[in-house]
């Protein structure tokens, strides 16, 4: 990591500002996944159902949709140095509220603040990465940022999990926060300041615009699962969400300093590898979402139990991502997608053989090398894209691959789970019929309703191994010389 980037005044050094901006993601990625294993115990402190306490994981999310697409137009008007304490500041003070909160109201708000911050952080850390590393040296630098982007939310279940178990859950937040503190102390001594700025005026009809489209489709998404897509409230909010983006989409092209660069969808490596990318994070998504539901609802294990399933897959990410990085910068992204994602094809297709007394053993062992197949996909076609637009519209292309991502993981989420609920409910009257099972006999349903949640799940799986056909089949059109063969 000797790397020297020149900025406007003098050569720095890369391998600080790395180690910093490297931190901060880290802890940002272990937060996003430690409040879902938190929840029961939020709940009961709180005295709230369930609907209520996802608000909290749905604040954050409609949060980082206000924001991310607002990310070009900071990174062009604000400092590295400025964009970066602002955002580990902001999500520190979130981190502190929601640890202290004495009322789940005043919890929301925490979300909402850590959200602020974190939502800067990931476009603003690719854009620095792409700044400071010359072409040739961007996959594995971003292979290193693969680490803590993929190994903090493979741990953290397990670790929030064993936290709750020996403590509870405010010091999940308690020792967080300390460590963003930490880091933002660091930043004021070794971030410096890496981009070009100028003077963009906001389209504030733009951000409006934005908001509303984003936010509307993001919240119908993550509340149909547990409302249903046909309900009132969720069909309006796809509709007025849905003109909103129409008419934000519109707003940019006529727009002279958009907030979201629609015309880089003109270079077709990085559409092509954006479309892959929509369609790898909602397969994602799915192991993410359905496996905790598979280990904790149908084999009755706890939910740190459940964690420590999925943390193998994570560590091999973990390992992988500076690998799979040198590996680009090698060979291009072309191959490493295609095996990637054949490893995710089999692996996928394989949980659709799951049944009620299928063993831990198998899920463990198929499960990982799912993710093997994963660190192969995420970060080699991300850069590729990136390269595509050149350093100039990185930041509009940071920016768009994040807000995609963002609503393909909503729409991932609301959709295997809602696969799940209906054709589960399907599955178990079916089976009942089947054994002749009486609507008096206990016994009889819950093991139909076990049943027929598996079979559901499975039904899930089939539609995100179609997924992974569909991104196989696109990674072969994939083109372009290996990034070490390139001019920066």
């Amino acid at each position: 990591m000797n790397t020297m980037a020149k900025s406007a005044t003098k050569p720095i050094s890369t391998t600080p500002i790395f180690a910093v901006l490297l931190a901060g993601a880290f802890v940002a990625f272990l937060n996003q996944t430690v409040i879902n294993v938190a929840l029961p115990d939020i709940m009961a402190h709180f005295h709230i159902d369930a609907v209520k306490a996802n608000w909290l994981s749905t604040i954050f999310l409609l949060t980082n949709g206000i924001v991310i697409p607002v990310t070009a137009f900071l990174m062009e008007r604000f400092t590295t140095r400025q964009l970066f304490l602002f955002s580990i500041g902001v999500f520190a003070i979130g981190t502190l509220i929601c640890a202290m909160a004495g009322t789940f109201p005043i919890m929301l708000v925490g979300r909402v603040v850590q959200a602020i911050g974190a939502g800067i952080l990931f476009p603003l850390i690719t854009n620095v990465i792409f700044t400071i590393f010359p072409l040739n040296r961007r996959g594995f630098a971003m292979g290193i940022f693969g680490v803590a982007m993929n190994f903090a939310p493979a741990i953290g279940p397990t670790w929030a999990g064993w936290i709750i178990e020996s403590y509870n859950w405010r010091v999940i937040f308690y020792i967080i926060a300390p460590i963003a503190l930490i880091d933002f102390i660091l930043a004021i001594f070794f971030v410096k300041n890496v981009t070009q700025t100028s003077r963009p005026k906001l389209d504030t009809l733009g951000v409006i615009l934005s908001t509303i489209g984003f936010g509307g489709v993001l919240y119908a998404f993550s509340t149909a699962g547990s409302k249903g897509w046909s309900s009132t409230e969720v069909v309006t909010m796809f509709i007025v969400g849905g003109i909103s983006l129409i008419l934000f989409v519109w707003r940019q092209f006529v727009v002279k300093h958009p907030i979201l660069e629609f015309r880089i969808f003109k270079y077709k490596l990085f559409t092509l590898t954006t479309i892959i990318n929509v369609a790898v994070t909602m397969s994602m998504f799915s192991g993410m979402i359905l496996m905790p539901i598979y280990m904790q609802n149908i084999h009755g294990f706890s939910a740190l139990e459940a964690g420590f399933m999925l943390l193998p897959g994570g560590i091999v990410m973990g390992i992988m991502s500076p690998i799979t990085g040198k590996l680009f910068d090698k060979y291009g992204a072309r191959w490493l997608a295609v095996i990637g994602l054949a490893i995710t094809m089999v692996t996928t297709y394989a949980l659709t053989r799951l049944e009620v007394h299928t063993s831990y053993s198998y899920i463990l062992w198929v499960y990982t090398i799912r993710m093997l197949g994963m660190s192969l996909i995420m970060m080699p076609i991300f850069t590729a894209g990136l390269n595509d637009l050149g350093l100039k519209l990185n930041k509009y292309g940071t920016a768009m691959v994040n807000t995609f991502r963002m609503v393909a993981g909503a729409i991932g989420m609301a959709f295997f789970v809602s696969i799940m609920t209906n054709q589960g409910a399907n599955h178990a009257e079916d089976w009942m019929k089947l054994h002749n099972i009486l609507k008096t006999d206990k016994l009889g349903i819950a093991q139909a309703a076990k049943e027929g949640t598996v079979m559901g799940i499975n039904d899930a799986f089939m539609v995100a191994t179609y997924l992974t056909v569909v991104a196989f089949v696109l990674a072969f059109f994939i083109k372009g010389s290996k990034p070490g063969e390139k001019k920066a």
